[in-house]
């Protein structure tokens, strides 16, 4: 039987906030923020860990953020750096390119001693590559990490070019307990071409070679794996009619973490995970209005 994650210890969520400007609107996002959505709408108690300028933008995140019932105590107000912005273009298949903006807020994220007494009772702590761009939040990161010795380090691979340096990638998965990343990032990184036949081996090598034996690999529609200590577990993925893919990523990584910290069977994990990520991608946005029902259907509000 599944067990209940605590929603009382915090799930720390480390990165960018920032505005998608997609051709319909602005949204909310930033990989760590739609993380920390989703596992609120799962009953867990996410802390999102970010940055934004002291401008009306950073002033209409922050009323977001509030409204979707998550805590800002960590997210700091910058008057130095404006608010991060990223354009999105949204292919005729719903696959999205990204235009990001440099040196802005959640470049310089601050983690205050004051966050020291939560993080030690943080139950897990995630993070991705995009928000170590530089120095100064990796630094940052290395704090925090120091601040929550028992908390499960989610590592979140998503790479946004140009800053998709492979060697900052294996530098930040030294500290990880569980790594997620996406087909392509796992031939970037292994330096080949990989077919989906051979996802299971591709895995188990970029495992032995990273010294992290819980990998989660997602392969768009196909489907996604998870090699759990030594074992892997596959789902296939289900028929839906795309929207868009911003922000399903991020949707099926908080699946994946409120598994984890449920202590779901793998098999259970990786396949909510999934469903996750493919509702999302049937909504416009990363973070769209939805219940989850007693028996863990998504249903829009």
């Amino acid at each position: 039987m599944r067990k209940q994650a605590n929603s009382s210890e915090p799930v720390l969520c480390y990165g960018e906030v920032l505005w998608d400007s997609l051709p319909n609107g602005m949204f909310p996002g930033g990989a760590p923020i739609n993380v920390a959505y989703h596992l609120k709408r799962l009953g867990l108690y996410p802390l999102p860990v970010t940055a934004v300028g002291n401008d009306f933008l950073g002033e209409d995140l922050l009323r977001r953020i509030t409204t979707w019932g998550l805590s800002i105590d960590y997210i700091a107000t910058t008057s130095e750096k404006q608010t991060g912005v990223v354009v999105v273009e949204v292919d005729q298949k719903g696959s999205p390119t990204y235009e990001i903006r440099d040196d802005v807020a959640w470049d310089w994220i601050a983690v205050p001693g004051s966050l020291e007494k939560e993080a030690a009772r943080s139950h897990a702590l995630v993070y991705g590559t995009l928000a170590q761009r530089h120095p100064h939040n990796r630094e940052q990161l290395s704090r925090l990490i120091r601040y929550a010795p028992k908390a499960t380090k989610v590592y979140d691979v998503n790479l946004r070019p140009p800053f998709d340096s492979a060697d900052l990638v294996w530098d930040l998965a030294q500290n990880a307990d569980v790594i997620k990343l996406n087909h392509d990032e796992l031939n970037q990184l292994l330096k080949g071409a990989h077919p989906q036949s051979e996802l299971e081996n591709a895995a188990r090598s970029f495992a032995k070679a990273i010294h992290c034996s819980r990998i989660c690999v997602t392969a768009g529609g196909d489907g996604a794996g998870l090699l759990w200590d030594d074992t892997w577990h596959w789902t296939e993925g289900q028929p839906i009619q795309v929207k868009d893919t911003v922000g399903a990523g991020d949707a099926f990584l908080a699946g994946l973490v409120h598994g984890i910290l449920s202590e779901s069977t793998p098999g259970e994990t990786i396949r909510n995970a999934a469903r996750l990520g493919e509702f999302v991608a049937t909504c416009e946005g990363a973070t769209p209005a939805y219940e989850v029902t007693s028996d863990g259907r998504f249903t829009r509000k």
